[in-house]
């Protein structure tokens, strides 16, 4: 072949494969994340990507640090809570960086740098894991703490589950390449190696956590588990465990992605919540978010995505 030929071969693969990285790669919401008036749009997929970071931070009105596994939630909750406080519209910035993450940025001066980037800005909310948010409540760093959601667990697959994956215990199999959250910054790989433990005792845990990590078959997250249906699209992973939630999204949007439900007696609860953060600069305007939090129209738009409503027993822990 000659090179012109190969040129033009290398062109038309280019052409088609575009598309599919961009259906790959994230943003998936097509400007939804996006609570502030656009300005040029300049995106390339894998290059000038940020899709944890949200809106306009200058002269922001409510700037909230939310755990990353609620990012698809956050367009309809943000458009019905401007509704109700059409003074912030346009003003709301928010980031959904992994919860760990989040409070290296608060403890680095609010300030977090990407690439040649360096921002800081002060955030009035925090919201993760009801265990994160109490210990930091307890230092003084919180108040006003709500809790507001609660979700499960699932095995993310291919669709069509092509390596027939039924449960938990299958992921220790040899050559299922699996893509799980971090334990230094991801929270919910806690309760992953508890629901490891529930299903398949040490030595499952030990094989998917330990001894795959070793042999290169379990890829640990870089950023959090938004990478993992984009490994398992790219044909680098078989499964994952994430939030049943973020498996409902995936297949809201037409991404080729299925869930594996985990049972009853082999998964966890996370329960989510919120405070204000010490210093807040919009005290009044975090407050008003967390209370819309567990509003009816709030709570129906996380049901919409597979969260649930707390138990009115556990709201008061």
């Amino acid at each position: 072949m000659t090179l012109h030929r190969k040129i033009i071969a290398f062109t038309i693969f280019l052409a088609a494969a575009v598309p599919a990285l961009a259906q790959q790669t994230p943003p998936w919401s097509r400007g939804a994340n996006d609570p502030a008036a656009q300005g040029y749009v300049f995106h390339v997929p894998d290059v000038d990507n940020i899709p944890d970071l949200h809106g306009n931070p200058c002269n922001a009105k409510l700037i909230l640090f939310i755990g990353g596994n609620q990012f698809f939630v956050l367009p309809k909750l943000i458009s019905a809570f401007v509704q109700e406080h059409p003074e912030l519209k346009g003003r709301i910035y928010y980031e959904t960086l992994p919860p760990g993450i989040l409070r290296r940025q608060i403890a680095h001066g609010d300030t977090l740098t990407l690439g040649n980037l360096t921002l800081r800005v002060h955030p009035d909310v925090y919201e993760a894991g009801l265990r994160a948010v109490r210990q930091m409540q307890a230092s003084g760093q919180l108040h006003g703490v709500v809790a507001y959601a609660t979700n499960n667990l699932a095995i993310m697959v291919t669709k069509g589950n092509p390596h027939g994956i039924h449960s938990l215990r299958d992921l220790a199999r040899p050559g299922i390449r699996l893509s799980m959250p971090n334990p230094q910054w991801e929270g919910v790989a806690n309760q992953i190696a508890a629901s490891l433990r529930k299903a398949g005792g040490e030595s499952l845990y030990q094989a998917v956590y330990q001894a795959k990590v070793r042999s290169g078959q379990t890829t640990l997250t870089e950023i959090h588990h938004r990478q993992t249906p984009m490994r398992l699209m790219s044909g680098r992973a078989d499964a994952g465990v994430t939030w049943a939630s973020e498996v409902r999204f995936q297949e809201s949007i037409g991404n080729p992605i299925q869930g594996v439900s985990i049972p009853v007696a082999d998964n966890v609860t996370a329960i989510y919540a919120g405070g204000v953060l010490k210093n807040a600069p919009h005290p009044q305007a975090a407050a008003a978010w967390l209370a819309f939090l567990k509003s009816p129209q709030a709570q129906a738009i996380y049901h919409q995505y597979g969260f649930h409503s707390l138990p009115p027993a556990a709201s008061q822990k």
